[in-house]
């Protein structure tokens, strides 16, 4: 004798369905009420609209002749449109007293690029061993990491470059030799170092807030299996804080390219970046800004390309306060 189970589904109630879901856009629309409003949009409008004039006339003066910026403002372009490329010509070959701004423009890429990945290695190592390597004063240290973000990066200008060029000694040994500037005069390394350490406080808390929130069981099933901090961390950990090392290599990468007071003292003279040569390229009198507004617009163009290319990562970092598993 054989017995048949009958699965009895409840009935769907269509009346019911069409309240619920009545129901959810009533509380959608509320909601978006309630984080809208006109008059926060009307005053996000007219704070871009000012912000942008300025941009723009700067843009617009960086194709105008000399002459014609010299006698008139930027507006009259619409009642007298003239425009060359003669200003980004003479920018590129213009500049300091000792580099012009195209060797600057390269300087730049050597200073930003290698901070980057350094600041990047360093943080995303020791956010790991904060989130999940059990030591000795863990939590203390890792106070003290984030405390630092509110010492003044003024105060450290001093003192750090008195550590380069004299080295650090306890009790008679030497644990930093020092770097003699005048013999690295073409090497990058004292504002590599310099970045890498401004930069440390702020990656380490960000990347850690994301690695720490990873769920513990797709570590503790790697630790299973075996693995050990080393291939927890490049094949578990990396993949998937990327997001997170997105957005931080954006940011890293704007701070440092339009950064002019740390590479103006640690870098040698044959090694300064873009902004140094901008911050003189409009001349003793500023009679020829035009060519600071071409050079201004030559020096966003990257961080502009990186931001772009990254802009999917940079989203999601922001967005991801955890990895879902």
């Amino acid at each position: 004798m054989t017995t048949s189970t009958v699965v009895i589904e409840p009935l769907v109630d269509k009346r019911t369905a069409r309240e619920v879901a009545r129901e959810t856009r009533k509380h959608e629309k509320m909601a978006q009420k309630r984080l809208t409003s006109k008059g926060a949009t009307i005053a996000a409008i007219v704070i871009a609209v000012l912000w942008t004039i300025p941009t723009f006339g700067l843009l617009v003066t960086s194709f105008r002749p000399p002459a014609e910026t010299q006698t008139s403002g930027w507006w009259t372009i619409f009642t007298n449109p003239q425009f060359t490329l003669n200003n980004y010509a003479a920018a590129l070959t213009s500049g300091g007293t000792t580099l012009t701004l195209a060797e600057s423009f390269l300087n730049s890429l050597a200073i930003t690029i290698p901070v980057v990945f350094f600041a990047l290695a360093v943080a995303a190592l020791l956010a790991y061993a904060f989130a999940w390597i059990d030591f000795k004063g863990k939590n203390i240290a890792f106070v003290a990491v984030f405390a630092l973000q509110i010492v003044p990066l003024q105060m450290a200008l001093v003192p750090l470059l008195s550590l380069f060029s004299r080295g650090l000694t306890i009790n008679d040994v030497t644990i930093f030799p020092g770097l003699d500037l005048r013999e690295i005069d073409h090497s990058f390394a004292t504002v590599w170092i310099a970045h890498t350490i401004f930069a440390l406080p702020l990656a380490v808390f960000l990347l850690h807030n994301f690695i720490s929130e990873i769920p513990s069981e797709v570590i503790e099933a790697a630790r299973v299996d075996g693995a050990g901090h080393g291939q927890t961390f490049f094949r578990i950990v990396l993949p998937l804080a990327t997001p997170a090392l997105a957005s931080y290599a954006v940011l890293q990468f704007i701070w440092v390219w339009n950064d002019l007071l740390v590479a103006t003292i640690f870098a040698p003279s044959s090694s300064l970046p873009m902004t140094q040569s901008l911050a003189s390229l409009s001349g003793t009198w500023g009679n020829q800004w035009f060519l600071q507004a071409a050079g201004t617009f030559l020096s966003i163009l990257v961080p502009l390309i990186v931001f772009f290319a990254l802009q999917r990562f940079f989203v999601r970092g922001l967005l991801a306060g955890a990895t879902k598993g």
